[in-house]
């Protein structure tokens, strides 16, 4: 059957026609081979336009069109939907933009933009001529969510996706949940005690019939995509039943090993068998931290803890495997901070500490009960100095970006610190005040004004011991002048990093992360909560630094476009994808290499190359590797390629 395509020349308003002369366009496509209906219009996204083109679909029998005119990613959609209406597939339409590619680029030169939009149309004429009719693949969906931390992002993702009617297993590696805003005193502006916020949400998710909580688990593997993901889960055993546990405590002064809470910052030391970190009143249980034991750690056969249990509540199962379906994962692994000594010109010393150990001392449930004490001696400092920007900021030696949350978060602990020392002094070293949120501003200055807040514009250069105290040396670029102050405890506000593992997370789950190491987002605008691997979305700071309430904010986001997702029966995948010629194929491995999807893999059997249609994004990455031009994609494959670049040459043919 011959070709019987349609050329529609869109004049975008003067976007395209003030550089193109589109009569002429029209006039000379005519008679080109396979097309049998030419047509302009002012602007053929309109509804006369489509009009327009939906008539001459019916009178010319059109078998192709050609829709020239803007960018694809603006209306392929529109014109595709348009000849699906009228009976004719979708995959059979093809955009030639001469709109970004031709006339804007040749503004003020008409001729050239002319023979170029009329190149351009030919060698989309060209790929039309060899389109395949092809259907939309469907693909099943499981309405379950993997949501990778439980934070308050985590915890806020599954209480919105579980009230949305949908299963939700969170995922969290510690033993607790609430992240880090379990380890703070108090959230600004509200002054909202850390504990009493997170503790809401984890009774929340706890009492949410739909949401399934693995505390002290890892995923370990994942195969598969949107809609059908395969999630290999290893979680640690808990090595102490707490029914029969009483809370004696004989395990942990039995316990040989001591390690550095982590809980606590290494505030203090805890043993490998102890109360659970952080727990509030009913949480409270005898925990085994496996990372801590020698029987992990070493491999040793020690058995110190369950010799001196009379209840029978330690023993020493293998960790538990689970495998389960999931349609979509969330993930919200939250952050970490640079660590202290990163900052060489810094002194590493006990009474240096980063904002999350000073959380720690200012909080009721951490080492200190509540009470700011230097670590080094246990006495009460009366001068204490702020570092903000310890490693933000810094694109010389450390990392460039402002971390966001350090300027609230320091003004917080100085109004507290003020709050249980009403006599000492509070300084605090500053490059800029960004008090960008809703009430921030008024914030500071009511913590400076009410607490006499001592801010100096300037960085620390260096902080060094001398006797009891700690010499800071600094600069007030207001005034000009050297500051030095003989401060007892000095508080850096280190830069927010990912946490720890993110990268190889990353890896596992195929999403991209910015040169940083944060999880990358699809897009920084329009779409901030998804990942370029469809499915896996983000919430809280595994994406960027944040506050609580953007957060919060993130985390609805991403469930909303779950409960989207999930309101479909099954999900439409584009057939524009890779296939193979099997009679061609050697199995040679170049497009499994080169696949970003992992949508190719050969059959260890048959020794052929195997496309997961699911999973592939016809970006041609394979075909361009294939030697021997055996995978291809469909309606752009090799000889319509071709035929377009012949097209383009034909005027720059070498002559003999």
């Amino acid at each position: 059957m011959k070709p019987r395509i349609g050329v529609f020349v869109c004049h975008c308003g003067l976007n395209i026609a003030a550089s193109v002369e589109v009569s002429e366009v029209v006039k000379a496509i005519k008679d080109y081979p396979g097309v049998v209906h030419a047509q302009d219009y002012i602007y053929m996204c309109s509804d006369p336009g489509q009009n327009l083109v939906r008539k001459a679909i019916r009178e010319h029998n059109l078998t192709g069109l050609v829709m020239s005119n803007c960018s694809p990613s603006l209306h392929e959609r529109t014109f595709r939907n348009l000849a699906k209406s009228e009976g004719l597939n979708p995959y059979l339409v093809e955009v030639a933009n001469i709109r970004e590619y031709c006339s804007w680029p040749h503004q003020g030169d008409k001729e050239t933009a002319t023979k170029k939009a009329l190149t351009i149309i030919k060698a989309t004429i060209e790929r039309v001529k060899r389109n395949q009719a092809l259907t939309p693949l469907v693909v099943p969906l499981q309405k379950r969510v993997l949501v990778l931390g439980g934070g308050v992002a985590g915890m806020q993702t599954a209480l919105d996706i579980a009230e949305g009617g949908y299963p939700v297993t969170i995922l969290e590696k510690q033993a607790y949940l609430g992240g880090r805003v379990r380890q703070l005193d108090h959230t600004f502006v509200t002054m909202e005690k850390a504990k009493d916020l997170a503790g809401e949400m984890i009774d929340r998710t706890l009492a949410q019939p739909n949401i399934e909580v693995l505390t002290t688990a890892q995923i370990e593997g994942i195969s598969g995509y949107v809609g059908n993901f395969e999630v290999q889960i290893r979680r640690q055993s808990d090595w102490v039943d707490p029914e029969k546990c009483n809370g004696c405590e004989a395990c942990i002064k039995a316990c040989p090993v001591e390690v550095p809470s982590t809980f606590d910052r290494g505030l203090v030391m805890r043993k490998a068998i102890d109360w659970t970190p952080g727990a509030r009143p009913g949480e409270k249980r005898v925990f085994l931290d496996h990372q801590a034991c020698v029987r992990v750690t070493r491999q040793e056969s020690c058995t110190a803890c369950q010799e001196v249990c009379d209840q029978g509540a330690i023993t020493y199962p293998e960790d538990e495997q689970i495998t389960q379906m999931y349609g979509a994962i969330v993930v919200a692994t939250g952050h970490d901070l640079y660590r202290k000594s990163a900052l060489t010109e810094y002194a590493t010393d006990p009474d240096v500490l980063d904002a999350l150990q000073f959380e720690r001392l200012l909080s009721e449930d951490g080492p200190t009960g509540g009470k700011v004490l230097r670590p080094s001696d246990g006495k009460e400092p009366k001068e204490v100095v702020f570092v903000q920007c310890a490693g933000s900021r810094d694109p010389d030696k450390h990392f460039p970006y402002c971390s966001k949350i350090c300027c609230m978060y320091t003004c917080k602990e100085a109004r507290r610190y003020k709050e249980k020392v009403p006599d000492g002094q509070a300084y605090v070293f500053f490059i800029d005040v960004r008090s960008t949120g809703k009430g921030y501003e008024e914030f500071v200055k009511e913590s400076v004004q009410k607490e006499r807040l001592l801010y100096l514009k300037g960085k620390v250069s260096k902080i060094a011991r001398q006797g009891d105290k700690l010499l800071v040396l600094g600069g007030d670029t207001i005034t000009g002048h050297r500051v030095e102050i003989e401060a007892d405890l000095v508080v850096l506000a280190m830069a927010t990093v990912p946490s720890p593992g993110a990268k190889e997370l990353a890896r596992l789950l195929n999403v991209n992360t910015d040169p940083y190491g944060f999880i990358q987002e699809a897009h920084p605008k329009l779409a901030p909560v998804e990942t370029l691997t469809a499915g896996i979305y983000l919430a809280g700071t595994s994406q960027a630094p944040k506050d609580i309430p953007h957060a919060i904010y993130q985390a609805s986001g991403a469930a909303s476009k779950i409960l989207s997702l999930f309101s479909r029966k099954e999900l439409i995948h584009e057939p524009l994808v890779a296939h193979v010629d099997t009679e061609i194929c050697a199995g040679c491995g170049y497009c499994h290499d080169n696949c970003a999807y992992q949508a190719v893999s050969v059959d260890p059997i048959l020794k052929k190359a195997v496309v997961n249609e699911a999973l592939c994004e016809g970006c041609g990455a394979c075909a361009t590797a294939c030697p021997s031009g055996a995978i291809q994609v469909k309606n752009l494959d090799s000889k319509q390629v071709f035929d377009m670049i012949s097209v383009v040459t034909k005027d720059y043919a070498l002559r003999p």
